[in-house]
């Protein structure tokens, strides 16, 4: 069994391809085949991005959202959480004050709140690079395609928008008032406009089998991203999946290693919803493949109230606390702190297309 296992680990080391049932056998190993899973992972990583961790400052600007998400604390219908918004001046003084920090990237994050028209977020996106020089990430949700090409213009790199789960029955579970076919044609416009690409899935839904986890992966891979999200499902009190049971680390960080091996240049973050329910979870993740962290710099009286899921990590550590607390976990693995953007090494991009 353990040769079996090792044979469809270096085959998608060489090939960085797997069919769904490869897949699926890879995320029910254990044991050596894991531990040999993690190690291939990890050395795909280091071969083709390095040992730098690139951190991206994550501005958390709006708790405001029109959507009713089953899994996610900021649902229209969660009455009770006091809501609050960031205007121009204070996302861009966050930002300011995360350049000292180091920080070469920001991601600017809100719920579906259509109160930030299209032109506010092209004006704070061209501030940002015109007055901060930063590399300008947006995960504001679904949204017009006119409104994805006049951020494109004003300067935006990335975009980050999750898929959250290829099966498209599970999604329609958890998103009542939202299409699969909607999402995905978002991506693709994404990725016909230019941007560098960021979805990703999560882990431990209820309903979810590893037939559908294969698709995730599938599905990442298809649509070439640039950065893929990989988290555990973390049920909050305040949603329909309040009594749900978490996802595992041991199944997100196999998701993460075959993420690696199927795709060599993507972006692989070492999620916050890692190191929110394993307080090494940061830890395992960056040496099963993942090579990206997104430190909170949202200010602490704010950061609590942008509760996807409970109990999250740093929600009292200020933005040079957790750099340099990141640091030192980076540091302790060996690796050190990328000092560029960390834009995707994909060649379209390496020659200034985003």
């Amino acid at each position: 069994m353990q040769k079996e296992y090792e044979g469809i680990i270096n085959q998608a080391r060489a090939e960085h391809n797997l069919g769904r049932e490869g897949i699926e056998k890879l995320l029910s190993c254990d044991g050596q085949a894991l531990d040999f899973l993690f190690a291939a992972a990890d050395q795909v990583r280091r071969t083709f991005m390095g040992d730098a961790v690139h951190l991206r400052g994550l501005i958390e600007f709006s708790n405001y959202c029109e959507s009713n998400c089953a899994y996610c604390g900021l649902r229209e219908s969660h009455k009770t959480l006091p809501r609050y918004r960031l205007d121009a001046a204070e996302i861009l003084a966050i930002a300011g004050a995360a350049v000292p920090l180091g920080y070469k990237t920001v991601v600017l994050q809100s719920g579906e709140d259509s109160y930030y028209s299209a032109e506010m977020i092209a004006e704070i996106t061209c501030r940002l690079k015109e007055e901060l020089s930063l590399a300008v990430t947006l995960s504001l949700g679904e949204r017009a395609e006119e409104d994805y090409r006049l951020w494109r213009d004003a300067g935006a790199d990335r975009y980050l928008l999750k898929h959250e789960t290829a099966d498209a029955e599970l999604y329609s579970s958890l998103h009542p008032d939202m299409a699969w076919e909607n999402r995905k044609k978002c991506l693709y416009t994404l990725r016909e406009l230019g941007y560098q690409v960021g979805s990703g899935c999560m882990v431990g839904l209820p309903g979810q089998t590893l037939t559908s986890l294969a698709a995730d992966l599938l599905f990442l891979k298809e649509l070439d991203v640039e950065m893929a999200g990989i988290g555990p499902f973390i049920p909050n009190p305040n949603t329909p999946l309040a009594k749900a049971q978490r996802g595992t680390v041991e199944l997100t960080l196999k998701m993460i290693a075959i993420a690696r091996l199927l795709m060599p240049q993507t972006h692989l973050p070492a999620t916050t919803a890692l190191g929110s329910v394993d307080s090494k979870g940061r830890q395992k993740a960056l040496v099963a493949g993942a090579n990206v962290v997104m430190p909170n710099i949202t200010p602490n009286k704010y950061r609590r109230l942008y509760e996807i899921y409970p109990n999250k990590i740093c929600l009292d550590d200020n933005p040079a606390h957790c750099r340099n607390c990141i640091g030192g976990i980076i540091s302790s693995l060996g690796r050190t702190v990328a000092e560029g953007a960390g834009h995707s090494p994909k060649e379209q991009f390496t020659l200034g297309l985003g």
